[in-house]
């Protein structure tokens, strides 16, 4: 076994990926941020509006299960595949500049998902590269990162209240350059590499057939049921709170709370991190899903007020939502034959986040049945609640002891 690196030089390795995550995830939202300005200036309904968000999803599906089947992210060297798809994303993100028809504008959001699924699995292969101790703790400030980035553009909506949609969007195209040059000159693999593999479709087949993995998938599942569509929506719940009557937030405006809410998963990323390098993934993933989905159910009770209390059951979904998400990703480092793991990363993400654009989809349809966004939430409980299933059945595998050295 090859020898830890410096530390210095593992925890350099990790900044530079992470800040280089940072950038390129801004495209995912770009959007979603500007959501209002894109309805008014080109005359979109609200189902064309949410295609905007959602053809991202459906892009990184398309991305992660087709990279997955031909094993992309086993074959190409990691930087490489990172800049080329952050390059893409920032030249898709920046299509939306040139004014298209709604429908090409989707087909740019799609392109986008797919570019970023060539970004986010190599980018969580590429850092277990450097870690054997304390990969959790690592992937979870990865994950941490991906958040940081995706909540960005809510951040320049809320603090520039006159920027316009297309300074927005182009801010973000600039982030995923600068990304795109990180990866391309000052990222490289770390000493602990998976080995190189062959173009062999069967196993992604395989991936799906051990228990082990299977249940650390479905636990990502539920998972992923929750996370993007309280993203995706929760702009929409708390400005249908305020426009109720609700008094300001504690933070200001809907934008900024979002950003604060969605910001916060980094605090929750990295302590699901420390969490499950110390006590297990399971127990770590199991509780985290708990009081996420605990929240999910409160929220509704906090639509109507005082402010505070809706922004602070906000802010525990925010941190627990996604402080597990890392660790089912450490998982199937773990678990998975080690020539195929970034085939299981980017199969295990594609089927994730398929998920989400059913999630995505159906939740302002709920809350048209539902008359409002109050009780919206509550049809991502069952997410969490099977996701907990999942990780304790895992926990009694034998196969389990494999975690995080030992730690279930």
């Amino acid at each position: 076994m090859t020898d830890e690196p410096a530390p210095g030089a593992r925890w350099r390795a990790l900044a530079l990926i992470c800040l280089g995550v940072v950038g390129v995830l801004t495209t995912w939202f770009s959007a979603t941020a500007v959501g209002p300005d894109l309805i008014a200036a080109w005359a979109l309904s609200p189902a064309q509006s949410g295609w905007l968000t959602n053809a991202v999803q459906i892009g990184f599906v398309l991305g992660a299960v087709g990279s997955s089947l031909v094993n992309l992210p086993d074959i190409v060297r990691m930087h490489r595949l990172i800049t080329a798809s952050a390059l893409l994303a920032a030249a898709s993100n920046a299509w939306l500049l040139t004014g298209p028809s709604p429908g090409v504008a989707v087909l740019a959001r799609i392109v986008t998902g797919v570019a970023l699924a060539g970004v986010y699995p190599p980018a969580l292969k590429l850092m277990a590269t450097w870690f054997l101790r304390g990969r959790g703790l690592a992937l979870g400030c990865l994950i941490g990162a991906l958040t940081l980035g995706s909540s960005m553009p809510h951040l320049f909506r809320a603090v520039a209240g006159g920027l316009a949609w297309q300074q927005v969007v182009t801010a973000a195209s600039v982030a995923a350059l600068l990304s795109a040059a990180i990866f391309a000159f000052a990222v490289r693999e770390g000493p602990h590499g998976f080995g190189r593999a062959t173009f062999d479709p069967g196993q992604s087949l395989r991936v799906l057939t051990s228990r082990p993995l299977m249940l650390a998938n479905i636990g990502y599942f539920g998972h992923m049921w929750e996370l993007y569509a309280m993203w995706a929506w929760l702009l929409a719940f708390a400005t249908a709170a305020q426009a109720g009557g609700l008094a300001p937030f504690p933070f200001g405006s809907p934008s900024m709370l979002v950003f604060i809410v969605v910001a916060s998963g980094v605090a929750g990323s990295i302590a699901g991190g420390l969490l499950s390098d110390r006590i297990g993934r399971c127990l770590t993933t199991a509780g985290m899903m708990v009081l996420s989905g605990a929240a999910a159910l409160a929220i509704g009770f906090a639509f109507a007020g005082p402010p505070w209390l809706l922004a602070a059951v906000a802010l525990i979904w925010g941190i627990t939502v996604i402080g597990d998400s890392a660790q089912f990703s450490a998982a199937v480092t773990e678990l998975a034959e080690p020539r195929f793991v970034g085939t299981a990363v980017a199969l295990q993400l594609g089927l994730g986040f398929a998920l989400t654009v059913l999630a995505v989809w159906l939740m302002p349809h709920i809350a048209g049945l539902l008359g409002g966004w109050q009780w919206a939430f509550l049809v991502l409980v069952p997410g969490p609640a099977v996701g907990t299933w999942a990780m304790l059945a895992l926990r009694r595998h034998p196969e389990a002891a494999r975690l995080a050295n030992g730690r279930r």
